[in-house]
């Protein structure tokens, strides 16, 4: 197994939790040198919060931890390529690396919509890689919408 997919396993395990909280199930973990900061998942129903994705959630926590809402060095971790937000939000807190598990033609802006991470678009570069355990990844959502609509 390796390192990503290592952590990336850690993020799915939030989003099983999210699953079962009845929320779309995305998890995060923020890594820094080999060490997990911060693990998020989805609770934006649970929270009545639009904001309340597992990126954001994971960043907020890794600031507390860090003491710094600058995450240079760190890698994020997401079982779903970030929407805009999330993306946006990884850009701005100078996450180095981004990782994420399945793609998401529907508002995945790492590649499938657009892509926001493309050097030199932004003065902090994100390198990006996608597609970490995607059919793990995918699976959880495919199962948690196919319950939605066929309760």
């Amino acid at each position: 197994m390796t390192q990503d997919e290592f952590f990336m396993r850690l993020a799915l395990k939030e989003a099983e939790r999210a699953f079962f909280e009845d929320e779309v199930p995305v998890g995060a973990c923020i890594v820094r040198d080999g060490v997990v900061v911060a693990l998020g998942r989805n609770r934006r129903e649970w929270m009545d919060d639009v904001t309340a994705h597992a990126e954001i959630e994971a960043i907020r926590k890794a600031q507390r931890v860090l003491g710094d809402w600058r995450l240079e060095g760190c890698t994020i971790y997401v079982t779903l390529e970030p929407c805009l937000m999330c993306a946006g939000a990884i850009i701005q807190a100078r996450i180095a690396r981004l990782v994420f598990g399945a793609f998401d033609p529907k508002a995945g802006v790492a590649g499938s919509v657009l892509n926001v991470f493309l050097p030199g678009l932004f003065p902090h570069t994100v390198s990006v890689t996608g597609g970490v355990c995607a059919p793990e990844c995918g699976a959880i959502l495919q199962e948690y919408f196919r319950r939605k609509r066929c309760p």
